[in-house]
């Protein structure tokens, strides 16, 4: 038992900045002191940092923890409500004496004033008393917007290595390891980050696909051939975030020299340039996708994505291209996931097996064509909660317990339709099964993501079809009116 006192908390969002709205305190979940603790055995990030703590015999103190669901740019109000809450703590803490400091960070947020506040956050618990000189360890998401000065206030941040991000828990815990060998070695590595000219949207982001799996592979290779890299990081990058740092990037935690380094990046930056085509995926027409699904055997699901609307990347989970789609084709046992407050409230009072008129989704943005008026059968309501099947779960990274906020299930002609009162995003069937839907007997089903569906759905799908319709995560990104980003860049610029 060594005894060293680790302070810990972090902030995690990822902000989409070409949406309209702004997020506000009263849409994000702020965790203060003890209820950190409590996050132990919850499938977490931050119950990886927990289960290392607990194995080193370290005292973990807890701070604050700020999470909020993908969506516009984060109030910067609400950042600093996070920061007095998460300060408080930190500078009575750090005054008692601290041995070391480790984060959950998500890595793309941006707030109405601040293009990189994860960097602002670390370059302000470097300058809390006591604070400089701690061993700074901490974990982020594979979608971050990594940034120079996120890497020079840290000695080790290591991203997630899976898209699914089935591996978050497990780099928390890699990443808490590795804190736990620079104190028992009295070793403090670096960051060296490496920006490349490149920038894809999430759908090209798949680690079983190129060119995010060979990236990955030149990334292990690094780890295993130079034992003073103490982890590498491929960084997808969030391509719905126009900062001046958006786009592909690499990392390496190491106490090599420089030039070592520098060679290593050279290689991987080379190799993300040679594929970079490829990180944008070709996507089907929906009326096209829909005329080939028809032909083909009915014997397990039939998957169409909609990756626009892709929730998990700040969407508004309310789009109807897809909706519309199913209605008119009446396409037999289909389902389809939309987030829609306004429908649930007004099915509140209504009896299960009446049929009220009510007008669904497309209340969330101009790039949509609008409500669908239905006439809806209303078949269960609940709580919305429901815990994930998988815990390895791209949900999993913010604990296995869900809340989707008060849910209707409805029929409106052969389409079944799971409103939710919260964005929550379609990676896991747990979230259809919990309202009685079993997934399994869907023929058609929509779903609103990009990459991270897979894990879920791909086990019960006999075909999936990436589908291009209007929405704000298009796959497109030269639709998309960037003002700060780096130029040139791939595929902004030839």
């Amino acid at each position: 038992m060594t005894g060293k006192r680790i302070l810990f908390g972090g902030l995690f969002h990822e902000t989409h900045t070409f949406v309209d709205e702004v997020t506000t305190i009263d849409s994000i979940k702020l965790e203060e002191g003890a209820a950190l603790l409590r996050r132990r055995g919850d499938g977490s990030t931050t119950d990886g940092f927990l289960e290392v703590a607990e194995r080193e015999g370290w005292t973990p103190v807890p701070t604050a923890l700020m999470r909020a669901t993908p969506s516009g740019r984060i109030e910067q109000s609400a950042f600093e409500t996070f920061w007095r809450a998460f300060s408080a703590i930190a500078e009575k803490e750090a005054a008692a004496g601290l041995d070391g400091l480790w984060f959950d960070l998500h890595g793309a947020m941006v707030t109405t004033e601040d293009d990189d506040p994860e960097g602002t956050f670390l370059a302000r618990v470097r300058a809390l008393p006591g604070a400089a000189d701690l061993p700074l360890f901490g974990v982020f998401d594979l979608h971050a917007t990594f940034t120079e000065q996120m890497a020079r206030h840290a000695d080790g941040l290591v991203g997630y290595r899976e898209n699914p991000h089935t591996d978050a828990r497990a780099m928390a815990v890699l990443s808490a390891e590795l804190l736990a060998r620079s104190l028992r070695e009295g070793r403090r590595p670096r960051i060296v980050h490496r920006a490349t000219p490149i920038v894809w949207p999430p759908t090209g982001t798949g680690t079983a696909d190129v060119p995010m799996k060979a990236l990955e592979q030149a990334a292990r290779a690094i780890e295993a051939a130079d034992p003073a890299v103490w982890a590498a990081n491929i960084v997808a990058g969030y391509a719905f975030a126009d900062t001046r740092d958006t786009g592909v990037s690499m990392n390496l935690v190491t106490t090599g020299a420089e030039g070592a380094a520098g060679g290593h990046l050279d290689r991987v930056a080379a190799l993300a340039m040679e594929h970079r085509a490829r990180g944008i995926p070709e996507e089907w027409d929906l009326v096209a996708a829909i005329a080939d699904a028809l032909t083909r055997p009915a014997d397990r699901p039939i998957i169409f994505v909609e990756p626009a609307d892709n929730i998990g990347g700040g969407a508004p989970g309310d789009c109807t291209s897809v909706l519309r789609a199913f209605l008119q084709h009446a396409l037999p046992k289909s389902g389809v996931i939309i987030n829609d407050p306004q429908a649930v409230a007004t099915l509140a009072d209504r009896a299960i097996g009446s049929t009220t008129r009510i007008a669904v989704g497309g209340k969330g943005g101009e790039l949509d064509p609008g409500p669908v008026p239905v006439d809806a059968t209303l078949i269960s309501r609940s709580d919305g909660r429901f815990t994930l099947e998988d815990r390895q779960s791209h949900l999993a990274a913010g604990g296995v317990h869900i809340e989707m906020g008060p849910c209707a299930v409805v029929q409106a002609v052969e389409t079944t339709i799971l409103l939710t009162s919260r964005k929550t995003p379609p990676f896991d069937l747990g979230q259809w099964r919990s309202q009685g839907v079993a997934p399994e007997t869907l023929r058609f089903i929509g779903v609103k993501a990009a990459v991270a569906h897979r894990r879920a759905y791909d086990k019960i799908a006999a075909r999936s079809y990436l589908v291009a319709v209007r929405g704000a995560c298009p796959s497109d990104l030269t639709t998309l009116p960037y003002k700060k980003i780096r130029r040139p860049i791939f595929p902004l610029d030839a």
